[in-house]
């Protein structure tokens, strides 16, 4: 069997690559022309799926479309050999966060143990759901717990965020609340860390509470068990 010389492996490398910029440009334009909302497109790759491609937008928001942009598709992309949700993964992947990059200065801070293993927490003082992850956040040792105040939920929420961030002790008038029902007592200081956090959390996408990140820049929106929390910890310390 004869080895193709390098210049012709060069020829086709170039005209490869020369279809997949045609196919972008193709999708790129016909989904721009009848759909105006899709003509800033972030990235165009091709899936796993044979004849599907992704289409990236806003930074992390995922659609999926055919070669020439005729069709668009909104949801979940499985991998049913693998049990996996591509999607679910590839989303995942894009929303994480540099933990190291998180504004601390925003937030308190909670040592239990040694506190060598890392946790930030993005909550309303309103959420049901923070209260009950706090309520099992209680069983985890050994951990640093930065806690951004995210009031998101009703203007109650402001007053409350306010009243916790302005406190003496912020941690402990944070658990006072979240998880023995004693509110904080009014209190006033400079609340602009409490803005800051709104906007950080615009533009990175948190838009629930509790949102939680591990060191390793995962994310985890929704309240989860301290089970979870310590799997979590586990995997983000071994990465």
């Amino acid at each position: 069997m004869k080895l193709l010389k390098p210049i012709v492996l060069l020829s086709l490398l170039a005209c490869s690559l020369g279809a997949a910029f045609a196919q972008e440009a193709a999708i790129r334009k016909n989904l721009a022309e009848r759909l105006p909302a899709l003509s800033k497109i972030d990235e165009v790759s091709k899936t796993p799926m044979n004849g599907l491609y992704e289409i990236r937008v806003n930074g992390s928001d995922i659609f999926y479309t055919d070669a020439e942009g005729n069709f668009l598709i909104q949801g979940h992309l499985i991998d049913t050999r693998a049990k996996r949700n591509l999607t679910e993964e590839r989303v995942e992947k894009l929303s994480a966060i540099d933990f190291a990059a998180l504004p601390f200065k925003d937030a308190f801070t909670v040592v239990r143990g040694n506190g060598k293993r890392k946790l930030a927490v993005f909550e309303d003082p309103n959420c049901t759901y923070c209260k009950r992850f706090e309520s099992d956040l209680q069983k985890v040792n050994d951990v640093t717990i930065h806690t951004f105040l995210i009031p998101i939920l009703s203007p109650d929420s402001v007053d409350k965020a306010r009243n916790i961030w302005c406190a003496k002790d912020k941690g402990k008038a944070w658990l006072d609340w979240m998880v023995r029902e004693q509110p904080a007592a009014k209190a006033s200081c400079d609340t602009a860390a409490l803005e800051r956090n709104l906007d950080f959390s615009r533009k990175h996408k948190i838009t629930g509470t509790p949102t939680v990140f591990f060191a390793d820049g995962s994310r985890v929106p929704g309240a989860i068990s301290a089970q979870q929390v310590e799997k979590l910890l586990a995997s983000a310390k071994a990465q």
